[in-house]
C-alpha cells in the first residue's frame, strides 16, 4: 500500500472522529443518521495553478488528503499515457473530464482517445459560448449535439454529461434551458453533472429537479454559499449537502467533486472541504 493511501486513510479516520465537534455545528445544520460518502473527489480546476507548476506533485498532495478520485479541466500540457502512470502512483482514479463544445465540435475522436487511456468513464461540456444560449431554438440545437456527441461515447463506452452554471436557470421566451436540455437530451446518451453553487446561484433546489428527473444527474460539483452569495469551502457557507446527498439514489449520484474557484489558498481549501465533507453524515 502506498504512502499516499496510508495518508488518506488516516485522515478519513481522523476525520471521523471528529463528527461529534463538526458535524451540523458551524452553520446550523442537522446531524444526519451515519451515511457517509463513499469516495469523496476533487475538480481539478481548484488546484489548477499548482497542477501548472508541478502535476505529478500536486496529485500526491491530493492523495495525501484522502482524495479518491479528480476530475480533469484540461491535461496540463501532458500526454494522457503519462498521466495515466501518474494516477497510478498516487493511487487517485479519474472517472471524467470537462472538455469544451468547441473542441467536440472540432475533433470529437481525440477527446475520446484521451478519455479510454486515462480511463475516464465520463466526458462532460463544463460551459457554453453565449453564441450557443440565445434562446430556446439554441438551446434545442445544443441537445442534439449532445445527443450525438452522447452516441459516440456510448459507442466507446464512454458516457456523456453537462455542467451548468447559473444562466441555464435564467427563463429565455418564457421556458427554462435546463428544463429544455433535459426534455431534449436522451437520458440514455446524456447524464447531468449538477453544480451545486451555481443552481443555488440561479434561485434553484436541486432536490425539486431530482423529482422532477430522476436518475438524470450521476455527477455533481459540491461547492458551497455563504449568506452573501459568495463561494467559499465546504462547510462554510449555508448550502444543505446532507440533504442532497441523502436524495442520491433517487438523483443517480455516483460522483462527488469538491470545487472551488478561486480558492485564496488552493491546498489549505481543499483539505478543510474535504474534512467537512468526510465528517458529513445524512
Amino acid at each position: 500500500m502506498s504512502n499516499a493511501i496510508d495518508r488518506r486513510t488516516f485522515v478519513a479516520s481522523s476525520a471521523a472522529a471528529l463528527v461529534g465537534v463538526a458535524a451540523g455545528t458551524q452553520d446550523g445544520r442537522t446531524p444526519g443518521q451515519g451515511r457517509r460518502l463513499e469516495r469523496i473527489g476533487l475538480q481539478l480546476y481548484t488546484v489548477r495553478e499548482l497542477m501548472q507548476e508541478s502535476v505529478p506533485d500536486t496529485l500526491h498532495r491530493i492523495a495525501a488528503v484522502g482524495y479518491d478520485e479528480v476530475e480533469f479541466a484540461g491535461y496540463f500540457g501532458v500526454s494522457a499515457a503519462h498521466l495515466r502512470t501518474m494516477l497510478r502512483d498516487t493511487g487517485l482514479d479519474a472517472p471524467s473530464a470537462h472538455v469544451g463544445l468547441d473542441a467536440v465540435r472540432a475533433d470529437p475522436e481525440a477527446l475520446i482517445e484521451s478519455a479510454l487511456t486515462l480511463g475516464h468513464r465520463y466526458l462532460i461540456v463544463a460551459w457554453l459560448a453565449p453564441a450557443d444560449r440565445t434562446g430556446p431554438d439554441a438551446w434545442r440545437r445544443v441537445a442534439d449535439e449532445f445527443n450525438a456527441f452522447g452516441a459516440r461515447c456510448r459507442a466507446a463506452n464512454l458516457s456523456f454529461g453537462y455542467h451548468n452554471h447559473d444562466f441555464e436557470f435564467a427563463p429565455t421566451d418564457g421556458q427554462m434551458p435546463y428544463g429544455i436540455l433535459l426534455d431534449a437530451c436522451d437520458p440514455d446518451l446524456v447524464t447531468m453533472e449538477l453544480d451545486l453553487f451555481w443552481i443555488r446561484a440561479g434561485g434553484q433546489d436541486p432536490l425539486e429537479w431530482f423529482s422532477r428527473y430522476p436518475g438524470r444527474f450521476r455527477l455533481c460539483h459540491v461547492k458551497d454559499m455563504d449568506r452573501d452569495g459568495a463561494m467559499v469551502d465546504v462547510g462554510r457557507g449555508v448550502i444543505d449537502f446532507g440533504s442532497v446527498f441523502a436524495a442520491s439514489e433517487r438523483a443517480g449520484l455516483q460522483h462527488w467533486f469538491v470545487e472551488h474557484d478561486t480558492p485564496a489558498d488552493p491546498l489549505a481549501s481543499i483539505e478543510r472541504s474535504y474534512r467537512a465533507l468526510a465528517t458529513l453524515t445524512f
